[in-house]
């Protein structure tokens, strides 16, 4: 899917969420979003889980 795409269903059901439950469920749409978007990465192997916990003054060799 085009990611044009993706941005434009997440941003509605951003705008669904914030029009029809509030600010906090506009935040609750947005922090599951956020939250499912790391997940996909990590399974689809773009992500490791050192990403999280290695120190920035170290880099990748």
């Amino acid at each position: 899917m085009n990611m044009a795409v993706v941005g434009m269903i997440a941003g509605m059901a951003l705008g669904f969420a914030g029009y029809f439950g509030g600010f906090g469920a506009f935040l609750l749409v947005a922090a599951l979003g956020a939250v499912g978007f790391v997940a996909g990465r990590f399974l689809e192997g773009d992500l490791e889980l050192g990403d999280f916990f290695r120190r920035r003054d170290e880099r990748r060799r």
